[in-house]
């Protein structure tokens, strides 16, 4: 019962007498004795507040009980400690307090040890560890701005001497190979290591050679001793329990510190060597980038003088950007609107006073000192640093995070809301750069604005625009009331067609180009198109400006077709539809690959970087019903004039002469559900002569609600139907009819008789129709030529040359290092042999008459000078 009422105190008189049992134990092991028990009720009775004599007589009493006990119970008794231990802790304690730098020097020392002693042994796999460790170590003295220690030098030395000497041995025992395989790979390594490191800290090891001994008074006056003797104050309970109620009390000794222990304060004074502490400790390892940020956010608020705001801005939107160090991921939102409302003030700073000059090219100056327009040469304070580099860097982010967020959700549309604030940072930047007349970066910034508004409707691009009413910094040219997106457009890049920077020009070109295509002004666009001969040059520029070309072309397409011209259409969209990547080509997705095809992670990484933000993208559904609609509309007629089999499988659209061979192969045809599949019964309803069927098919597409001014572009298709069904009838019929009457023609077909009139007139010239118009009938005479034999292989034979002509002079071409045709080659000569090349293959083509088709007219010279030197480009 004694031991189950013992008190808290019988077990701290086990702690306090500790020397006393450790110097008996030896004895008690020997001879255990028990003494008499003490009566329960002595025990029972004793207090938590009796003296440490009573406690020591009880202890002594107890002593060989507790010798006897479990360590199970001796280890319960350790956590049940009363007051009486405190007591006994009152005693001052003396220790030594070391700090992190004289812990690194031993622990540096202790490696150097265990390096020579695994050189007596000659076990080089573990000195080349151990090495390792040294380094790490060290490099942990030189990341705390410590000096490096003389032993460190005075090893490295010494081992490179060891590591020659015992290589010098090796190979005088190579023959005896005593050294197993995987010590010599690490003599060797160590050999590399031991040079590296000697290379690394040269100046250090030359300061050492000259003379150790001021190497080594240096270090230790740099090194101050820490080590102090702490006696650990008395404090009994009571005063431990009061002093805790109340409030701590500060000491304004305290000052923050920084990585390493420097001391780190926030005034105007010391601004500057603070940031020093931050430029130092910036890209290492281990650096926390929110503390420095916060840091800098400090010394912005203490900033007093426009130079320290301008050096601080610019180590803060740094250090910004360095938060995040992926290259998949995008910067935090909060963080890019930080960093987008700081180079603003540092717009707004160095654009109210022109005494200050940010600039990336400037003379060397002393960081640590205070710079003032009096002190300077000119009266002007050049600052390095880079405006045009952070807004290239907000933009790329910003087109970043609209790459990663979920385009169909609200945040994207959220994050979109910033575009406004990122073109009104551009412009203001932009107008900075004229004011200080730096034209390289103005380009680059013109660029970046353009590549903002170019794409866009003119309500967007007058949204954008309204942004600039609210600043007081905006550049030259702004949209004014009176101004139009496109006089906008036309001044941003004519100013870029100045400058000497060749991609700037061509990206400013095919911009221009797309925003003439966008407004439907489909003649302008296509002759700066062929007059820039982009389409030679382009496969050897990098891939944003190939997607951009390709972009361009594509909307070139859709102008044509929205403007009514379907052979320009169909020519310009046939190339990038013929690749099957139609999505890739305009990155707009990754395409799938497919067996020898797979890309690596680093290259797949690449192409999804490139991809476009998805309130760019091009509707490829739309795309692709615009291409396949105007096929249909040049290949129906064509199949239909064409007699023989042979020349049938000549098709001018390959992907859309196979939909079609496939939905011929249909046994059963359901009602249209796709785009495709309406287009496909339209086109054999087209076949049959039922133009009424197909304007019906073809209008019933929803797709079209997406493409501006869709009644405009339903109402052309149906009247392009009607008159592709009238050429299709008489290609069709033509054979069986000697004698057509035009007002039949034009009552079938809802055709005025004037337009009938026309097209058969414009068919009969260009000998795709053997006929001739008697007026005072009002009939078409049909006339029925059927070629012999002799004259159908001579016509194959002239064909066959024709093709072989042209691919060598597309070889020729190549040789003298054009890919264009002949008359894109400079000279008189050229020019000339270009108009006979043409000529020949106008005539080529009006001899061929209706047993070959193909683009004439108007439509073949855009056919030759676009489509068919469009390069396939990715």
């Amino acid at each position: 019962m004694s031991r189950f009422f013992r008190q808290a105190g019988d077990s701290d008189s086990d702690s306090e007498d500790s020397n006393e049992e450790s110097l008996t134990s030896g004895d008690e092991d020997a001879a255990p004795q028990k003494p008499a028990a003490k009566p329960a009720m002595s025990r029972f009775l004793r207090t938590a507040g009796s003296d440490s004599s009573s406690d020591s007589d009880s202890s002594d009493e107890d002593e060989s009980e507790m010798s006897d006990e479990e360590p199970a119970q001796k280890k319960k008794s350790r956590f049940i400690r009363g007051d009486s231990d405190e007591e006994s802790e009152d005693e001052d304690v003396k220790r030594v307090v070391k700090s992190t730098k004289d812990k690194r020097l031993e622990e540096i020392e202790a490696t150097g040890n265990v390096m020579d002693n695994a050189l007596k042994i000659n076990d080089w796999v573990a000195i080349s560890n151990e090495f390792d460790k040294l380094l790490r170590l060290v490099q942990r003295q030189s990341n705390a701005a410590e000096p490096l220690p003389p032993f460190f030098i005075k090893t490295v030395i010494g081992f490179e001497e060891t590591v020659n000497a015992a290589l010098a041995r090796e190979k005088e025992k190579e023959a005896k190979k005593k050294m197993n395989a995987t010590n010599a790979r690490a003599l060797n390594s160590m050999k590399q290591k031991v040079r590296k490191a000697t290379k690394e800290f040269e100046k250090e090891v030359r300061q050492y050679q000259n003379d150790p001994e001021l190497f080594e008074r240096e270090f230790a006056s740099h090194a101050q001793p820490v080590d102090a003797v702490v006696p650990k104050p008395k404090k009994s309970k009571k005063v431990a329990e009061t002093e805790s109620d109340e409030e701590p009390i500060l000491d304004d000794r305290f000052t923050t510190v920084g990585k390493g222990g420097r001391a780190m304060s926030f005034s105007a004074d010391n601004i500057f060597k603070t940031l020093k502490l931050v430029h130092e400790a910036r890209g290492k390892k281990n650096t926390d980038r929110g503390e420095q940020i916060r840091i800098l956010e400090k010394l912005l608020e203490v900033a007093v003088t426009s130079y320290q705001r301008i050096r601080v801005l610019l180590a803060l939107v740094s250090s910004r950007f360095d938060y995040n160090s992926s290259i998949t991921s995008y910067m935090p939102i909060d963080l890019w609107l930080s960093a987008q409302r700081e180079v603003d003030q540092l717009i707004t700073i160095v654009v109210a006073d022109s005494s200050y000059a940010v600039q990336e090219n400037t003379e060397d100056y002393d960081e640590l000192i205070e710079r003032s327009p009096a002190t300077e040469r000119e009266g002007v304070v050049r600052i390095r640093g880079s405006i045009i580099s952070f807004v290239d860097r907000l933009d790329d982010e910003f087109t970043k995070s609209l790459q990663n967020i979920d385009p169909h959700g609200t945040e994207y549309v959220d994050r979109l809301k910033d575009e406004k604030v990122l073109y009104r940072t551009i412009c203001r930047s932009q107008a900075f750069y004229e004011q200080t007349s730096q034209p390289e970066p103005l380009a680059r910034v013109v660029m970046r604005r353009l590549e903002h508004i170019y794409s866009k409707p003119d309500a967007v691009v007058s949204a954008l625009e309204s942004s600039l009413t609210s600043s007081e910094i905006t550049p030259s040219v702004i949209l004014a009331s009176s101004t139009t997106t496109s006089s906008l457009i036309h001044s941003l890049c004519i100013h870029l067609y100045k400058v000497d920077n060749s991609l700037l020009r061509t990206r400013a070109m095919l911009s221009h180009i797309y925003h003439h295509a966008l407004h439907n002004d489909f003649y302008t666009a296509r002759d700066m198109l062929l007059m820039s001969h982009l389409q030679e040059s382009i496969h050897s520029a990098d891939v944003a400006t190939q997607i951009l070309y390709n972009r361009t072309v594509v909307q070139l397409g859709l102008c044509a077709f929205r403007c009514g011209l379907i052979k320009e259409a169909q020519a310009t969209l046939q190339d990038i539809f013929t690749t099957q990547r139609v999505k890739e080509l305009l990155a707009q997705g990754v395409h799938p690959q497919r067996f020898q095809q797979q890309l690596t992670p680093e290259q797949e990484k690449a192409e999804r970087s490139r991809q476009l933000p998805f309130h760019m993208h091009i509707n490829t559904e739309l795309l692709e019903a615009a291409f396949l609609v105007s096929s249909m509309l040049v290949e129906v007629p064509l199949l239909a004039s064409i007699e023989s089999e042979e020349q049938k499988r000549k098709a001018i659209s390959k992907p859309f002469r196979r939909l079609l061979d496939f939905a011929d192969r249909q046994v059963f045809t359901g009602p249209p559900e796709s785009t495709r599949d309406h287009i496909m019964q339209a086109s054999k309803a087209l076949q049959d002569g039922e133009w009424e069927k197909c304007r019906d098919l073809i209008q019933s597409i929803k797709i079209w609600s997406l493409m501006p001014e869709a009644a405009s572009v339903k109402e052309m298709l149906a009247k392009r139907i009607q008159e592709q069904g009238l050429r299709t009838y008489l290609f069709t019929y033509a054979p069986y009819y000697s004698t057509l009457s035009l007002s039949l023609l034009s009552r079938t077909f809802s055709l005025p008789l004037r337009a009938v009139t026309s097209m058969i007139s414009k068919m009969i010239w260009n000998e795709e129709l053997s006929a001739s118009l008697d007026q005072s009938t009002g009939v078409v005479v049909l006339h029925r030529i059927e070629h012999s034999r002799p004259q159908q292989l001579a016509q194959v034979i002239a064909d066959k040359v024709s093709a072989l002509v042209e691919q060598n002079e597309k070889v020729l071409d190549i040789k003298l290092g054009g890919s264009g045709g002949w008359g894109d080659r400079g000279g008189d000569k050229g020019e000339k042999r270009g108009e006979q090349t043409q000529e020949r293959r106008g005539r080529g083509d009006r001899t061929r008459g209706s047993l070959r088709g193909g683009p004439r007219g108007r439509g073949s010279r855009f056919a030759q000078g676009l489509g068919n030197q469009m390069t396939r480009v990715r």
